[in-house]
């Protein structure tokens, strides 16, 4: 019999993406997302389309929190929670209640949707946001998290909810620590897919700073790696980081994509951020460790790939 999934936020970069893989692998898929216009609907709907074309793909288009979850979960064997409301910079101020919503309620609710179920796995995206400034790196499990932002904070709560409902429901619960994300169908307002559309464009590069803050960058098909293989192993109650391995000064990376691109970048740089961190490292030797991952694709291979992706879809 085929496995069964609910993939929170099936539109967005990391959920289609896991959805397109776990069909590959013969999986049925429940896919939900409210299709929140934080950036353009038309982004969404394309990587929604392919989805749609499968018959073992089901989507529910609604809110996690007004959505009937305990009836949308029950046939479901593993809960992929990637939906969340995303970005540090915009975390400030007026918009704090939508991340309150949408990044700790929302997983609230569907927390207590499962834990009277007998799911065999709940995978939660959390983020590298949850350490903050800091200046041990590589960044350990272990080490106390500070975030330096309310995104961060939103976050870190609901990483903490997952525990607290692993603790005291037997909820097996994982929670994956992505860093730096990129690749094909990135959210149009992260840095790399902003510096290709300048890049084709002509329009001029904004960088925060000097410049030479590091990211340790992870292509998204080594994040869906690390998803299922938490998936499927038998560790619960456990947080991981996943991430490339090394660290990237940005400078470097706007310099490969020129060089890819073979058109040269206008840069134009601007004061850090509040939310901003300086520099951000995996240490992935729990992951490696516990569930075997390591990642595959070297950056300047994603790049390339991103590229394709933007110049076929966008030019």
């Amino acid at each position: 019999m085929a496995q069964s999934a609910l993939v929170t936020g099936c539109a967005g970069f990391i959920g289609s993406h896991l959805c397109e893989a776990l069909l590959n692998r013969d999986w049925r898929v429940t896919g939900i997302d409210n299709l929140l216009d934080n950036y353009h609907h038309g982004v969404k709907s394309k990587n929604l389309y392919p989805l749609l074309q499968h018959p073992d793909f089901r989507f529910i288009k609604d809110d996690l929190i007004k959505a009937p979850l305990e009836c949308i979960v029950k046939d479901c064997g593993y809960i992929f929670h990637q939906a969340g409301q995303p970005g540090v910079r915009s975390s400030w101020g007026e918009q704090f209640d939508t991340y309150v919503a949408n990044n700790i309620l929302a997983t609230q609710r569907l927390l207590e949707a499962v834990k009277h179920r007998d799911i065999k796995k709940f995978v939660f995206a959390s983020t590298s946001s949850v350490y903050g400034s800091t200046g041990l790196l590589p960044t350990t499990e272990d080490h106390l998290p500070v975030p330096y932002s309310p995104y961060g904070v939103t976050k870190l709560a609901a990483e903490h909810l997952c525990g607290l409902y692993h603790k005291n429901y037997g909820v097996p619960v994982v929670s994956l620590r992505y860093f730096t994300v990129y690749g094909p169908r990135q959210r149009p307002d992260m840095a790399i897919s902003r510096f290709i559309h300048c890049i084709m464009d002509g329009k001029p590069i904004t960088v925060y700073g000097n410049g030479k803050q590091r990211r340790d960058f992870t292509y998204v098909d080594d994040i869906v790696k690390a998803n299922i293989l938490a998936a499927e192993s038998p560790v619960t109650g456990e947080v991981f980081n996943v991430g490339g391995g090394r660290p990237v000064e940005l400078m470097h990376v706007i310099g490969m994509l020129e060089r890819i691109a073979a058109r040269k970048a206008d840069l134009e740089f601007m004061p850090i951020q509040r939310g901003d961190v300086r520099d951000t490292w995996a240490d992935i030797r729990k992951i490696s460790g516990m569930l075997d991952f390591e990642p595959s694709t070297p950056l300047e291979t994603g790049l390339e790939r991103q590229i394709e992706y933007i110049k076929i879809s966008f030019y």
